[in-house]
């Protein structure tokens, strides 16, 4: 089933690059997305990739999907038809009440993504270094959401630890121990831009 949605995708992103048209993304988030500007690492990365990519950033201080939702002009953004793909990130979300955000309000976006042609992602995020001890429950719940709401996964939050433990530097975080560093946000572009495009 991976490897179909993978190929959907794949051929999805051909007819974009033969056509020579800009793929349109919107973030959604906090303060995780813009800080160190993501959406323009992920536009200068899919351009070193080849691809026209243009990114709109809608993310607020503390923000999780509920708030954004319950503001209304997320919806207003989808409503206009003028994205290809929607990221949504929120907080580490390892406990049960972030689970279930993740997974139900996700669903409420991925429906009416679904009805206005724009594919829905979630941007797995990491844990502080305070609460490292938690970063299973932050992958396996937004691994569990992305299943259930049938939406593409960008594992960031994988990534991270994966760097961690083979090089045992958590240069990936910021100075605040949660935040990350310009170096954690270029990862997080790559691995968005590869969960999208492939591999490069």
């Amino acid at each position: 089933m991976r490897r179909l949605f993978s190929l959907i995708v794949f051929l999805h992103l051909i007819v974009y690059a033969g056509n020579c048209q800009t793929i349109k993304i919107l973030f959604v988030g906090n303060s995780l997305t813009y800080t160190n500007n993501l959406p323009n690492l992920v536009e200068k990365e899919a351009k070193k990739r080849g691809f026209k990519l243009k990114a709109t950033s809608l993310a607020h201080p503390n923000y999780a999907i509920i708030d954004h939702w319950n503001d209304g002009e997320l919806q207003k953004r989808i409503m206009s038809k003028n994205y290809d793909y929607v990221i949504v990130q929120q907080g580490p979300s390892s406990q049960a009440q972030g689970r279930e955000m993740l997974i139900d309000d996700g669903a409420k976006l991925k429906k009416l993504c679904d009805k206005y042609d724009a594919k829905l992602a979630y941007f797995m995020v990491w844990p502080s270094q305070t609460y490292y001890h938690t970063f299973d429950g932050v992958i396996k719940n937004h691994r569990d959401a992305a299943i259930e709401n049938d939406a593409i996964l960008c594992p960031v939050g994988e990534a991270w630890k994966a760097y961690f433990e083979e090089n045992e530097d958590y240069s990936l975080y910021g100075t605040d121990g949660f935040h990350p560093s310009p170096k954690g946000s270029r990862l997080a572009a790559r691995v968005i831009v590869d969960t999208l495009f492939g591999d490069g």
